[in-house]
């Protein structure tokens, strides 16, 4: 059974977004990917309602099993890391929202289950998924690279059966959210 993971590395001006379809024997093939944009010039509730429409469009159209988020960790810059927080808050909300199973992973983590180094650069991510999803150039820009790398990592850490146990959803909000989602199609 393949499992489509949608990797979401949270971010307010570039958001990456990447869905993967992912079989038991590990291998994996791209679905989507791409960056979700905001103005830097524009209002915060303008700025997150552009992330939480790309989102959407992303789980209407490509139907992902399960949400893997980066999970923010503290930065020096202040206003860099709440902008980090508030937009992984709107994938949380929308993954509950759309009834999907979800997670968080560290970028440690994910580096770790990429690449088998827990503080590798930016590139060697990069290059690890080209090569994992056989993709004939690195995925641009890092921000895509590293949604495809948590939706990897995800399915690899065999979290996605765990997640969907340890479901907070209700069997009640499970069918409204799907029936959210059915009427948005």
């Amino acid at each position: 059974m393949t499992l489509r993971v949608l990797g979401i590395d949270p971010g307010l001006t570039r958001c990456g977004i990447g869905v993967v379809d992912v079989r038991p024997d590990r291998s994996a093939s791209l679905v989507h990917v791409g960056v979700v944009r905001s103005a830097s010039d524009a209002p915060i509730q303008v700025r997150l309602a552009a992330i939480a429409q790309g989102i959407r469009e992303v789980i209407a159209a490509h139907d992902p099993g399960v949400v893997a988020v980066e999970r923010v960790f503290a930065q020096q810059n202040r206003s860099t890391v709440m902008g980090t927080a508030q937009a992984s808050g709107v994938a949380l909300l929308l993954a509950a929202e759309s009834g999907l199973p979800a997670a968080t992973h560290t970028p440690s983590e994910v580096k770790a289950a990429i690449t088998g180094y827990g503080s590798a650069d930016k590139r060697q991510v990069q290059t690890m998924v080209a090569r994992v999803l056989r993709l004939d150039d690195l995925p641009r820009p890092a921000d895509a690279a590293d949604a495809l790398a948590l939706a990897l990592c995800h399915a690899w850490r065999g979290t996605s059966a765990a997640a969907a146990d340890a479901s907070p959803l209700t069997p009640a909000q499970r069918a409204w959210a799907q029936a959210e989602r059915s009427t948005r199609r």
